[in-house]
């Protein structure tokens, strides 16, 4: 059932989540946390140096003023971002609340709304918010789930496995989280039911797992948690009610998020220093007593860092990943993984701003909005065969829609940058944006910066703006939309962290969903 915590309650699990957030994995696992470094060592130093081709905008569209993704400084100074810019995509409905954390989920007609530490459970509404979209244009708040791992701050581990009605969240105060975990049953979407409140949602009955990024194994069986100091645990949830640990190992240096091939024996691993790590995971997958998880293989790569997730799709029955970096500029690598002990990347999708020959403008628009500029984060395939579109939440960018009928030859069908909270952080009290609006600084480009300067194609005085002295105190003249886009026919169902809960169209004039549409993320 959801538990509502009293305030004093809700401040003591604030302070064993935090300090749940320096702890290592606790207890006895089957497998010890050793990296294996017999797999291949891919490098990959080519950069993306071409943009996917600009969507042509249609009626009643108000299309970006200048180079694809980017809001200049200029609008964001005048306040000409407060009214967003839109093409071939229109707004249905929305529901803003306080704002959303990093990464959102949805099942059936409800969506659930990410939390961020602190103000998850110091602020006026704590924990994660529940959505009813039965009537798209005006969803209506529902419940709040107030167990310890929603209050703690769920970043990137909230998520939803549809054919078994799971949604499993982590908590992560910062960065880095420990010991929570909490598993729902979503039959009744609008009114979350607590199934574990035991291990991993007592405070006195810690999991011993490390989490940042979080997802669900193809059949729903296994919630693999991973931490961003390269610790990934399988948890097993055959029996929901009772999650425990089946293996847990060190994989390397950092990790991040992962996408899972649709058999569960494969996953490809993200690195947060530009790269990704193929793992076995078919021993986890069939339950082998004592199971044991190789490295097949490990690529990295210059072009991006801080990579996200992946998305296993097919094409004529070849196999294939869309690979999104966080950081760097990297954009959306596609990944040829016929041969999975050697990875080769064969396109990358991104956008004008991201070029090697625009990060000066790139840094001169984005100072002052906050750590990131224009970087991509999660996207979603609209079915894992042959895949016709892929929708992508970008910082700054807003979402954007690419065909990807032909995945080396990928054009833009749509985009929607919402109209921007500029200066309205304390009314965003759950926005991740908001808070990590703190430095003004785009930290997460400065390999970019690096990169084009390298090249010498990075100018300086195209860097300068009368944004460049907003070093302090980010004032929301974007919005970062970078949770995974939902599909839902010509709708899609995105969560903005200053706009919360949208519901988008998609002009049927750009798009006509497959028969056989599904929303893939990847885990």
């Amino acid at each position: 059932m959801i538990v509502v915590w009293g305030t004093a309650v809700r401040r003591r699990a604030v302070v064993v989540a935090a300090a749940a957030a320096l702890l290592p994995p606790l207890g006895n696992v089957a497998a010890a946390p050793v990296a294996d470094t017999s797999g291949v060592v891919q490098e990959y130093d080519g950069v993306g140096r071409v943009a996917a081709a600009r969507a042509d905008c249609g009626p009643g569209s108000s299309p970006e003023p200048g180079l694809q993704g980017d809001v200049p400084a200029g609008d964001r100074d005048t306040g000409r971002s407060a009214q967003g810019y839109d093409c071939n995509i229109t707004r249905v409905g929305g529901y803003a609340g306080d704002g959303s954390g990093i990464v959102s989920a949805s099942y059936d007609n409800c969506a659930y709304m990410g939390s961020v530490f602190p103000s998850a459970v110091l602020g006026p509404s704590p924990g994660v918010q529940v959505v009813d979209v039965s009537d798209p244009t005006h969803p209506v708040p529902t419940v709040r789930l107030t167990e310890p791992a929603m209050v703690a701050g769920t970043w990137e581990s909230l998520k939803v496995h549809p054919g078994r009605k799971l949604l499993v969240g982590t908590g992560v105060p910062a960065l880095l989280g420990a010991g929570l975990l909490s598993v729902y049953d979503v039959s009744d979407c609008a009114h979350p039911q607590l199934l574990n409140p035991g291990p991993g949602t007592s405070l006195q009955m810690p999991l011993p797992i490390t989490a940042h990024e979080g997802g669900f194994s193809p059949d729903g069986r296994t919630y693999w948690s991973s931490g961003v100091e390269g610790v990934l645990s399988a948890v097993d949830l055959a029996d929901p009610t009772e999650p425990r640990v089946i293996w847990q190992g060190w994989t390397g240096m950092s990790a991040h998020g992962f996408g899972i091939s649709p058999d569960g024996n494969r996953m490809y691993l993200s690195n947060n220093f530009g790269g990704l790590t193929v793992l076995d995971t078919g021993a986890v997958q069939r339950r082998d007593p004592n199971p044991q998880v190789p490295q097949v293989a490990r690529m990295s790569w210059t072009d991006g860092w801080a990579t996200q997730h992946s998305i296993p799709v097919t094409y004529d029955g070849h196999p294939y990943l869309f690979t999104v970096n966080e950081g760097g500029s990297g954009g959306v690598k596609l990944i040829d993984v016929a041969d999975d002990r050697e990875p080769e990347v064969v396109n990358t999708i991104k956008l004008e701003i991201n070029l090697p020959e625009n990060i000066d403008s790139q840094i001169g628009s984005g100072m002052g909005g906050s750590v990131f500029a224009y970087e991509s984060h999660y996207c979603s395939a609209d079915r894992p065969v042959n895949p016709t579109a892929l929708a992508c939440g970008w910082f700054s960018s807003g979402i954007r829609v690419f065909d990807v009928t032909d995945p080396h030859d990928v054009r833009e069908i749509g985009y929607y940058n919402p109209p921007a909270m500029t200066d309205r952080n304390l009314d965003r009290l759950n926005s991740s944006h908001a808070l990590a609006s703190l430095l003004g600084v785009p930290l997460l480009s400065v390999p970019a910066v690096v990169q084009a300067t390298a090249g010498g194609q990075f100018d300086p005085g195209q860097a300068v703006t009368p944004r460049t002295g907003m070093v302090v105190g980010g004032d929301l003249s974007t919005d970062w939309c970078i949770s995974p886009p939902e599909w839902r026919g010509n709708d899609l169902w995105v969560t903005c962290t200053d706009n919360g809960f949208l519901t988008l169209r998609l002009d049927e004039k750009v798009y006509t969903p497959p028969p056989d549409q599904v929303s893939t993320v990847g885990s």
